[in-house]
């Protein structure tokens, strides 16, 4: 098949892909689309001086304004209104319809950004076939849920690739590893996770707790994770090579650390297009405090419409600030086994406040957490029986870096076997996960991704 022919069935699918999902915003997505096709011409051709400044500013505003309209405009009039009960308790109650969020609004719109910017940076030409610019957008792997693959990664991917025998395979070897995760790891902990942080105050006994939040923990990582394998490898099997976008985050022995692992493509892109934008490490030390607060406040604010997430943002942030204002320097003298248990418990209870619908419920579960909740009587056994245990045990041993010793092992005795075992060990081994996945999706009610909702 020519090469324009496969782009067009790509895009044509990943158009399809969306508006399965998503009908009434097809719309809006092409028109996005269309609007930073135009964009990108124009900050090309203005991109020197006051004028180049100013398209850019407007192709900026203009995306970001329609993430502001879609996604904060309810948030802002309810914390408006909430300021007016304080300050003029008598006047009208401010309010504003509901207003549906447009599928996959929160990536799409940062690979648009990612395109005016490169452009206007020389790092990428515009794009003049709008229909490469549309494969870019909305190609469907990466459409709803990242990982984030800026435009100047990409663009020659777009005219250019090949695909093997073994790029293939190793493609749908990466898709099966992160359905595996998803289905077997993230969806099996995910019922006690979800049980346990809809239980009411009076029954969050501490050891129910601690539960919870270990379940999510391996939740949340297995889910994203997995989507992101899943992206990585349907990309692989058309040609495509995503950046990754998760290095074993929870060896971490720092929160510094842990954001160079964890969703690192949303990292670096906040690094590149807001951080050092901003003046970076380059100024004072309150100016680069400054520069990583307002980075994690925007951070949590772009996970969700919700005070939950800028309070989560701001708590990375301040311990990113803490970190480099010396006590990364006080870590670095522990034992490393004492590091990796403060990160570890520094990001556990940072997903406390991600994962509780309010600052309230997030006062209870800390509370729970530090022994202080109450003496409820409970039955382990509804929340933890033998097939979450495993996935728990599992996933624990699964999030640490010896895996990779262990794959490596796996290959040396690989090449000691004749090929044709060694082969068959591998398809044996992703034939039996498939195969469990296979199951659990005939057995299992729908349970989406998390990072569907952002």
């Amino acid at each position: 098949m020519p090469f324009a022919a496969r782009n067009a069935v790509l895009l044509l699918a990943s158009l399809l892909f969306y508006a399965w999902g998503e009908p009434r915003f097809i719309i809006v997505l092409l028109a996005s689309v269309s609007l930073n096709y135009a964009l990108g011409l124009l900050v090309e051709r203005y991109h020197q001086g006051i004028s180049g400044k100013l398209v850019l500013f407007g192709a900026v505003a203009i995306n970001i304004g329609l993430l502001i309209f879609y996604k904060y405009a309810a948030f802002a009039v309810e914390a408006v209104d909430s300021f007016r009960i304080l300050a003029f308790p008598r006047a009208a109650p401010l309010t504003m319809g509901h207003i549906e969020l447009p599928l996959g609004i929160s990536f799409f719109t940062f690979h648009q950004l990612s395109y005016v910017i490169d452009v206007r940076r020389r790092q990428a030409t515009a794009q003049r076939n709008p229909f490469l610019l549309a494969l870019y957008i909305a190609f469907f792997p990466q459409l709803i849920a990242g990982p984030i693959v800026r435009y100047h990664e990409i663009a020659h991917q777009l005219i250019r690739r090949h695909v093997d025998t073994v790029r293939f395979a190793a493609g749908a070897e990466r898709f099966i590893l992160g359905l595996g995760k998803k289905m077997l790891i993230a969806n099996t902990v995910a019922v006690s996770a979800d049980a346990i942080f809809g239980l009411p105050a009076e029954q969050l006994a501490t050891p129910l707790a601690w539960l919870g939040i270990v379940c999510y923990s391996l939740q949340i990582y297995f889910d994203f994770s997995g989507y992101s394998d899943m992206a990585i490898g349907l990309a692989a099997l058309f040609g495509f090579r995503f950046p990754e976008n998760f290095d074993y985050p929870y060896v971490s022995a720092s929160l510094t650390e842990f954001w160079r692992r964890w969703h690192m493509s949303l990292s670096r892109w906040f690094r590149d297009y807001l951080y050092i934008p901003l003046g970076g490490n380059k100024g004072s030390p309150l100016r680069t405090y400054a520069n990583l607060a307002i980075v994690f406040f925007l951070c949590g604010l772009w996970h969700g419409a919700s005070w939950t997430f800028v309070v989560w943002g701001i708590y990375h942030g301040a311990f990113l600030v803490m970190e480099r204002a010396g006590l990364a320097k006080v870590l670095s003298q522990w034992p490393r086994a004492l590091q990796h248990a403060y990160a570890l418990l520094a990001i556990m209870m940072g997903w406390v406040l991600f994962r509780v619908d309010s600052l309230g419920h997030a006062g209870v579960y800390f509370r729970a957490l530090a022994g202080l909740g109450p003496r409820a009587h409970y039955n382990g056994s509804i929340y933890l029986d033998s097939e979450r245990a495993l996935a728990i045990l599992v996933g624990i041993v699964a999030s640490a870096a010896c895996l990779p010793a262990v794959r490596r092992a796996l290959v040396q005795r690989a090449d000691a076997m004749s090929a044709n075992m060694a082969s068959t060990v591998r398809v044996a081994g992703f034939g039996l996960v498939f195969l469990g996945c296979a199951i659990k999706l005939s057995a299992n009610t729908y349970n989406p991704f998390i990072y569907f909702r952002f």
